[in-house]
C-alpha cells in the first residue's frame, strides 16, 4: 500500500484537486456569487449615561455585500438582515475614533467594504440646569387697544446636554408678538435657548419644550371697531355684471372724547356714495367716511373700494355664412359644398350685439391643392377681439378643384 501510494500519491493528489475545483465550480454556476451596495442606519451602542455626544454621528453607511444568489433570496426576505453598530462601551469624555461594525444574519457573506469604516466621536459630561423663562414682546396692539399683564404656564425650564454648550446658555425666552392685534394672546410658543449675543443655541434638550402665553388685550374707552359699507347708487350698463366690491380696511377705529358717542353708532360706517350709473370696466377709488358729529377716524379718513365690472356672456348663432377658399393656384377653379356655413360663437354681450357680417369672414385654405375633391375644416376669422367661436356647421365642407376653362376672346 506504501508502495502503491509513493508511486501513484502525485496522480491521487491532481485528481483530487481537480474534483474539488469541478465541485467548485458546478456549484458556483448553479448559485453564482453577487456584489451589492445598499444603505443601512447606524446605531450608537454602549454610550455612558453621564456622557454625551458633541456634534452630530452619521446616522447611515453604505454597505457593499458580497454573497451567493441564494443567500440575498433569504436576505431579502428579511426585515433586518444586516445592522450597523458603532460601541461606544468603556469611552470617556474626549475625542476618540471609532469603527463602524456590520453584522450580517446568514451566510456564507462577505462585507467587501464600509463607508464610513470610522470616524471620530467627541464626548462631553452631560451637564443640566434649569433657567428661567423670559418674554419678550414684539410690537404694540392696534390703536386704542392696549395690552395686560402676560403670565406662562411654565415660568422654568430644564436644559440638558454637553456641558461646553449648556455652558454658553446666557437665558431662555419665549417671543410674542402683538403688532396690530386687538385679541388677547392664548398661545403656546416654543422656549429659545440663547447665548450672551441672543443667538439661539442647539443641540440641547429644553423641557418642557414651550409654554402657554396669556396675555390680555382690551380696547380702552373712547375707542371702538366698526365695520365700513359702501353706499351704492346706480346700475352698472346693460349687458355688463357687478362681480367684486371690496373696501380696504374693511374694519376701522373711530375715536370720540365722549365713549358714548362711539357707544351708539349701530356697528357700521357708510360711505359717500359710489356712482355705478352706466359703468362698463372696473373702477378703484378713495371714498370719505360719513361720521357722526365728535366722533373721528384713527388713522386714514377715506377707504379705499375696488370695484369688479364684467361683461355678461352670451352666445350668437351667424346663418348662412358664404365659405371662401383662399390659397388656390392660379388656373384653378374651387367649388365649395356647402357654399354656406352656420357659426356658433360665444363672447361679452355688448360685443355680439355690436358684431356686423363684414367683422366675420369663413375661409378653407386650399393652398397647393391639385385638382380633385377634398374634405376641408373652414377656419373662422373674426376681426374684433374675446370672441370665440364655439362651432362651425357643419365642421367640414367638400372642396372640389378643378381647371377653369378657358375663355376664347370674340375677335
Amino acid at each position: 500500500m506504501i508502495h502503491w501510494l509513493s508511486e501513484n500519491g502525485r496522480t491521487f493528489l491532481w485528481a483530487l484537486a481537480l474534483s474539488v475545483a469541478v465541485w467548485i465550480a458546478a456549484v458556483t454556476a448553479a448559485d453564482p456569487d453577487e456584489e451589492r451596495a445598499f444603505t443601512i442606519a447606524l446605531e450608537p451602542v454602549g454610550q455612558d449615561s453621564s456622557l454625551v455626544i458633541l456634534g452630530e454621528l452619521p446616522t447611515e453607511v453604505e454597505v457593499t455585500l458580497r454573497a451567493p444568489r441564494s443567500v440575498w433570496t433569504r436576505l431579502e426576505s428579511q426585515e433586518t438582515p444586516t445592522t450597523a453598530t458603532v460601541d461606544l462601551s468603556g469611552l470617556s469624555a474626549g475625542k476618540h475614533t471609532v469603527n463602524v461594525q456590520v453584522t450580517v444574519k446568514e451566510s456564507p457573506a462577505r462585507i467587501v467594504s464600509t463607508s464610513p469604516a470610522s470616524f471620530d466621536v467627541t464626548l462631553e459630561p452631560l451637564e443640566t440646569r434649569a433657567f428661567p423663562v423670559d418674554i419678550t414682546i414684539n410690537g404694540q396692539p392696534a390703536v386704542g387697544y392696549q395690552a395686560g399683564d402676560v403670565s406662562l404656564s411654565a415660568s422654568e425650564v430644564i436644559i440638558s446636554g454637553a456641558k461646553s454648550i449648556v455652558d454658553r446658555v446666557a437665558r431662555t425666552r419665549v417671543v410674542v408678538n402683538l403688532t396690530g392685534t386687538r385679541e388677547s394672546v392664548n398661545q403656546t410658543l416654543d422656549v429659545q435657548a440663547l447665548d450672551a449675543n441672543n443667538r439661539p443655541l442647539t443641540g440641547l434638550s429644553v423641557n418642557p419644550q414651550s409654554t402657554l402665553v396669556t396675555l390680555p388685550v382690551t380696547q380702552q374707552g373712547g375707542y371702538r371697531d366698526v365695520a365700513v359699507k359702501v353706499v351704492i347708487h346706480g346700475q352698472v350698463a346693460n349687458g355688463y355684471l357687478l362681480t367684486k366690491l371690496s373696501v380696504f380696511p374693511p374694519i376701522i377705529t373711530v375715536y370720540s372724547t365722549d365713549p358714548k358717542l362711539v357707544e351708539n353708532i349701530p356697528g357700521v360706517i357708510e360711505t359717500q356714495p359710489l356712482e355705478l350709473r352706466g359703468a362698463s370696466e372696473d373702477i378703484i377709488t378713495r371714498l370719505a367716511l360719513i361720521l357722526p358729529e365728535g366722533v373721528s377716524v384713527v388713522g386714514e379718513q377715506n377707504v379705499q373700494v375696488q370695484v369688479g365690472i364684467d361683461p355678461i356672456q352670451s352666445n350668437l348663432t351667424l346663418s348662412k355664412i358664404k365659405v371662401e377658399a383662399v390659397g388656390l393656384l392660379e388656373g384653378l377653379l374651387a367649388i365649395i359644398s356647402p357654399a354656406e356655413v352656420d357659426v356658433i360663437l360665444s363672447g361679452p354681450a355688448p360685443l355680439l350685439d355690436t358684431l356686423l357680417l363684414q367683422d366675420i369672414r369663413v375661409v378653407v385654405d386650399v393652398s397647393g391643392l391639385a385638382p380633385g375633391a377634398y374634405q376641408l375644416t373652414p377656419r373662422v376669422e373674426i376681426l374684433v377681439a374675446d370672441i370665440i367661436v364655439e362651432s362651425i356647421l357643419p365642421n367640414t365642407v367638400q372642396v372640389v378643384i378643378s381647371i377653369a376653362p378657358t375663355v376664347t376672346p370674340e375677335p
